[in-house]
Parts: structure tokens; C-alpha cells; sequence
């Protein structure tokens, strides 16, 4: 498999749960410090080409990975595997920030397969 990142530092996007930009690309991965607004929640989603690796910053998070959530605060981790379904949502009254480290064959905003969404975004991968 071919490899793809289309990504660049600097790159960022406005959601309607909050932001992200890309810290850092290289050989097989992406950095990116995203930000979540108190009360904002993240589709439920997968990917087909990528893990994850989320370190949260600040605030407090819970992270659904296959059905199962956990609760995180600064310094707390979480690891998504190809293929799970999951979500972040901010559960606390500040913002929440955390880094999402991307490693993969392809690194791509249309490898997201959605399966909920508060913003009605497509859910067609149902």
C-alpha cells in the first residue's frame, strides 16, 4: 500500500465541537493538538488506515472506545486501534485539550467512517 498523508503542519479546522491543528507530520504519522468546547462531543467514528494515540492535556474527557468509556483527566491515555469505533467528549466546564498521534499508511481526513453525530454531519457508514 501506497503511502498517503495529507496533512501538513500548521494545517487546522474549525468544528462545531471546537478545533485542531497538525503539531507535526513525518514517515507514517501526525501530531495534532485538538481542542473540545465544555459541553461538545465528538462523532462516534472509525478508521480504516489508522491508529490513535490521544494524551490529554486539560480538562476532562471521556473516551467511548467499542462501547466501553473511561474517564480522563491531564496526563490520562487512550489508544484506539484500527477498526473501533469512538468518540471524545468533553465532560467537564472548561475546555478541553488533548494530542492525537496518528500513525498509519494513509492519514486522511476522509478516512472517517461516521456512525452518530450531534452536528448532523453524513452518517452513511451505519
Amino acid at each position: 500500500m501506497k503511502e498517503r498523508i495529507d496533512y501538513r503542519p500548521g494545517d487546522s479546522d474549525e468544528r462545531p465541537w471546537g478545533r485542531w491543528t497538525v503539531l507535526a507530520t513525518g514517515d507514517g504519522y501526525v501530531v495534532k493538538e485538538i481542542e473540545v468546547n465544555p459541553g461538545e462531543i465528538l462523532s462516534l467514528q472509525s478508521h480504516d488506515y489508522r491508529d490513535e494515540h490521544w494524551v490529554i492535556l486539560a480538562g476532562t474527557a471521556c473516551v467511548t472506545i467499542d462501547g466501553e468509556e473511561t474517564i480522563h483527566e491531564a496526563n490520562g491515555t487512550a489508544y484506539i486501534p484500527v477498526g473501533a469505533k469512538h468518540r471524545i467528549a468533553n465532560v467537564g466546564e472548561d475546555l478541553m485539550r488533548f494530542i492525537e498521534v496518528q500513525t498509519g499508511a494513509i492519514l486522511a481526513e476522509d478516512d472517517i467512517h461516521r456512525y452518530e453525530d450531534r452536528y448532523g454531519r453524513d452518517t452513511g457508514d451505519e
